[in-house]
């Protein structure tokens, strides 16, 4: 158990999907019609499907674009020219960074993150180069307001977490991704608000950077994570402290 300096803490902090909420409604909507399109359109029946429609109410994403982006999915029509691809590179400092698109266009999706990563001061790489540095867990994100960081991660442990991670600010929980409804269930059931919850590929071990290449990084996953077509990026750089602190402002 130890703080988190890494990407996914300073997007969270930045709130930086919800200042572009057009953009953030796009790749919900995507995410939602994916998992429809994968395994039906009933949540009840869909595990990914209900944890993307979840994601969607978080974000107050509209009731009828919800409803929508299922009919796109379970019905098919224009969401057969849609198609998910994983894309895996190097950043600065040797970092390991995962990027999951979603696009109507092969070519123009891999032409973008290319530049970005050229851009960024990293590199594409083939499939399968840092994919094994990474492992699936379920990942939930508890605000610390209401409760101790401490009765937040020792609740988590009990209700069959397998790790978590804490700021000032929030604790991270990690688990098993067969495990994530129930771990989110068990703690609201005792009162814990849970934030967010996602199954994603997380970093078995992080890279420590110096500044120079921490300001690099993150300039080339906020690049990243701009594109369209990108959903969702991942890396293995650990942060300086008191950059999180001024990224996170």
């Amino acid at each position: 158990m130890s703080g988190h300096s890494k990407w996914s803490s300073i997007k969270h902090k930045k709130g930086a999907l919800d200042a572009k909420r057009g953009q953030l409604f796009t790749k919900l909507a995507r995410e939602v019609t994916m998992a429809a399109r994968a395994g039906g359109g009933d949540p009840e029946m869909n595990a990914r499907l209900r944890l993307a429609v979840l994601k969607a109410k978080e974000a107050n994403m509209p009731g009828d674009n919800i409803q929508r982006a299922i009919t796109r999915g379970a019905g098919g029509g224009e969401a057969d020219n849609l198609e998910e691809i994983t894309y895996e590179g190097y950043g600065p400092g040797g970092t390991a960074v995962i990027v999951e698109a979603v696009t109507d266009n092969r070519n123009r999706t891999v032409a973008e993150i290319r530049n970005a990563f050229s851009r960024g001061g990293g590199n594409l790489a083939e499939n399968g180069a840092v994919a094994w540095q990474f492992e699936q867990r379920g990942v939930l994100t508890v605000p610390a307001k209401s409760h101790g960081i401490e009765d937040i991660e020792l609740a988590a442990i009990d209700a069959g977490a397998v790790d978590t991670s804490s700021d000032d600010d929030s604790v991270e929980v990690y688990t098993e991704p067969t495990d994530l409804n129930e771990v989110r269930t068990t703690l609201e059931a005792a009162g814990f608000a849970v934030e967010s919850a996602e199954i994603a590929p997380q970093p078995k071990t992080l890279i420590d950077l110096d500044e120079k290449a921490a300001l690099a990084a993150l300039k080339l996953l906020e690049r990243l994570d701009d594109l369209d077509d990108v959903q969702r990026v991942f890396s293995n750089a650990n942060f300086p402290a008191e950059l999180v602190e001024a990224a996170s402002a």
